[in-house]
């Protein structure tokens, strides 16, 4: 549903006034007078029973949470966060204390990363909580998911999978970290892992309109991952696969700032960044089996409107 209402909505929106960046990546840019630091702005929204559950989940992580995501976004177009709107619809039994216990982990996301609470609003109703909240920031030639080109190497930051397990409440934004790799490299296209990492990559690839040769045995799999696949039934790989809300980053980078980055000290990033494959023209996943033979691969991952979406992973 997401992808084909973001497609009509594209189509719909032509006859608008146009920004430099609109409807189809990690954020929004849009250049305000002559300056060649241009703004970004992204927005997410987290409710009750679909992206947390606030019956078992302290609030201050629900709060800390709905920052962290969208500061996510904004280190996936190579920005730098400057203030956050944020917009609470809260039930009405409870009001006062939920908000505040929410605004905590709020207050404490924002503190970390440098970023102003700008405003926001605050409504109660007969409904469950809900938290909406709108990044702002700055940006010098943004990021975009579209400009992936063929030989580029294909990155991933940290490790994946298992978020459920409690990392999904306090991810780790890689703001910093896209701070690091401009010093280092010239990024030519990102995405972050929310939905799932072969879903995610894979729309980075189609918005590049090329595809990916893997070595699926170097994707970094998570601890929690290795820890949720013994009660699942899933293997490791394909928990890091498909799980979603890892946060992390995918990234390509031209196979001579490929080498840069194998050539960095340990303490130069604030996490590993793992090579897992090469942009190729052909379109889709794919990986190269004993004996040099491809075979295509497919995403999967969190869908809004639908349930899944198949796989098809070997370890």
């Amino acid at each position: 549903m997401e992808q084909s209402f973001l497609a009509y909505l594209r189509g719909r929106t032509r006859g608008l006034p146009q920004v430099d960046v609109g409807i189809g990546d990690d954020a929004a840019v849009y250049a305000v007078g002559d300056s060649e630091v241009k703004q970004v702005a992204c927005t997410d929204q987290i409710i009750d029973g679909v992206d947390f559950l606030s019956e078992s989940q302290p609030l201050a992580s629900i709060g800390y949470k709905s920052i962290a995501i969208n500061l996510s976004d904004i280190a996936a177009m190579g920005a730098r966060p400057t203030a956050a709107l944020v917009t609470l619809a809260l039930p009405q039994d409870n009001a006062t204390e939920i908000a505040g216990e929410v605004y905590e982990g709020i207050l404490e996301a924002c503190q970390e990363y440098g970023v102003a609470i700008a405003g926001g609003d605050l409504s109660t109703y007969d409904g469950v909580l809900s938290i909406s909240v709108t990044m702002l920031g700055t940006v010098t030639g943004p990021w975009l998911r579209s400009a992936a080109v063929e030989g580029d190497a294909v990155f991933v930051s940290g490790s994946l999978g298992g978020s459920i397990l409690g990392r999904h409440l306090r991810p780790v934004p890689r703001i910093r970290l896209a701070e690091q790799l401009r010093k280092h490299v010239d990024v030519h296209a990102a995405i972050d892992v929310s939905d799932g990492f072969s879903l995610d990559l894979d729309r980075m690839l189609a918005a590049s309109r090329v595809g990916i040769e893997m070595d699926i045995e170097r994707i970094p799999i998570s601890q929690a991952a290795n820890e949720l696949a013994q009660t699942t039934g899933r293997s490791p790989l394909q928990h890091a696969w498909s799980d979603g809300e890892d946060f992390e980053l995918i990234f390509t980078v031209s196979a001579d700032d490929a080498q840069r980055l194998a050539d960095l000290p340990p303490d130069a990033l604030e996490t590993q960044v793992t090579r897992i494959g090469t942009v190729v023209g052909r379109t889709g996943l794919w990986k190269r089996n004993p004996g040099s033979k491809l075979e295509r691969v497919f995403p999967q991952g969190y869908v809004h409107g639908e349930t899944d979406v198949e796989a098809t992973v070997s370890p």
